[in-house]
């Protein structure tokens, strides 16, 4: 049985994570802001066509949002990564080797059988993931990973298609390629696209249809394995196992500029404890910790300050107060009174399996570490995140970000979750 590439991305992800919980905003014009509710990072199709740029800042579009009653929400991205999780575990229950993409795509392997067509199948899945977790979704079908982006870039921007289509079946796929943009193409970004074009390289026919050595010479190896997936051989596998992580970085721009020592070691103390519960979560510990600071780069006309400081560990750990402590003897080495900072921020590196940590003869790590960390975890889960705390992050946390348009953790707080009242 042969099986062929199938891609699902979440449609407008960010603004549909929003719908599903308040269906009162379908068909109506919606944006979502990005860190300090700075720039619209995701828009309704509807939003698009008022003309509101994808990464314009919010501050230009304020007018015309008003205008039209845009419905603007901060950035959630506790909720956007449950609502992914969810449609992630609901694809992998459905199909065996699954490839997590990014957190609104995914690869999946389709078999192609007599029972059911190849696009039934995908409208099969789609109806499932919008029934169960609400987000809708659309399916690229193609014998190669870049047909398959080809694909759902089609299913996703021709209504007829019903979010789904198969370009296997297509009769003329060259005349499909020809109106494809060459800076459409998966792997082919803005500058590159600037390039081709001055070659006389426009669409992806042009590009699946050059020479070889042409290829090569001006794209190297990963150019021709795009062309050569354009072309309909497969070059690019699935990756279900995905490359170890190197590191875990935490940060932050601040609201506004923090200038006292006591607001900084509250926000890395914070970081601090949001990286430590991700490695933990991977089942990882960590041997090195930067912790890094600056001030703003748009304001030349302010003292300016940007340093960071690398700390090594006497033994990877995954210890939230450990971490902590060595993010805080950096930061008070590096901190320098009288400069209003806008960013700070962790980077955990030499990252290794918990399970596999080597001791240290002259090191003894706090005793029954694991088993704290493990209630902590259990707890935050159980209850919401932050419901236990280390001292050092603060109560009142006024550097943390703008978020004056955010919206319930409706999935994730138990003191945030949705309430249905039943008639009598």
């Amino acid at each position: 049985m042969t099986t062929v590439f199938a891609l699902v991305d979440c449609n407008n992800f960010y603004v549909s994570c929003e719908r599903v919980f308040q269906p009162k905003l379908e068909g109506l014009p919606v944006v979502v802001l990005s860190n300090n509710d700075g720039c619209i990072i995701a828009r309704s199709n509807e939003a698009k066509a008022l003309g509101i740029a994808m990464g314009a800042p919010y501050f230009q579009n304020r007018t015309l949002i008003e205008q039209h009653k845009v419905k603007v929400f901060s950035s959630n991205y506790a909720l956007y990564g449950d609502m992914s999780h969810r449609v992630m575990a609901i694809l992998q229950q459905l199909e065996p080797e699954v490839e997590i993409y990014s957190i609104d795509e995914a690869f999946f392997h389709l078999p192609a059988c007599a029972a059911a067509s190849l696009a039934d199948q995908a409208l099969a899945i789609r109806r499932r993931i919008r029934q169960y977790v609400g987000i809708p979704v659309s399916i690229g079908i193609g014998p190669t990973k870049t047909l398959a982006k080809v694909a759902n870039r089609i299913a996703k921007k021709n209504p007829a298609h019903k979010g789904v289509f198969d370009l296997t079946a297509c009769r003329d796929l060259d005349g499909l390629l020809a109106g494809v943009q060459v800076g459409d193409v998966w792997g082919i970004g803005r500058r590159l696209a600037e390039r081709l074009n001055r070659e006389g390289v426009f669409t992806a026919l042009d590009l699946k249809s050059r020479d070889d050595d042409w290829i090569r010479r001006r794209l190297t190896v990963t150019g021709l394995r795009t062309a050569m997936e354009l072309r309909g051989i497969a070059c690019i596998a699935m990756d279900q196992a995905p490359a170890p992580r190197k590191s875990v970085v935490c940060s932050r721009s601040f609201s506004k500029p923090v200038s006292s020592l006591t607001g900084l070691r509250e926000a890395v103390s914070c970081y601090v404890s949001t990286a430590a519960e991700k490695l933990r979560q991977e089942g990882l510990a960590a041997a090195n910790l930067h912790v890094f600071l600056r001030t703003s780069p748009h304001r030349p006309d302010l003292p300016q300050h940007a340093e960071s400081l690398l700390v090594r560990l006497p033994q990877p750990t995954a210890s939230t107060p450990v971490l902590i402590k060595a993010a805080l003897r950096g930061l008070d080495r590096i901190y320098k009174p009288g400069h209003g900072y806008r960013k700070a921020g962790v980077m955990l590196t030499e990252l290794t399996r918990a399970d596999r940590i080597q001791q240290n003869l002259f090191h003894r790590p706090p005793r029954d570490d694991r088993e704290v960390m493990a209630a902590l975890d259990l707890i935050n889960r159980r209850w919401g995140r932050h419901t236990l705390q280390y001292a050092s992050s603060g109560l009142a946390k006024a550097w943390r970000m703008n978020r004056e348009h955010i919206s319930p953790a409706y999935t994730t707080s138990w003191q945030e979750l949705p309430k249905v009242r039943a008639g009598g």
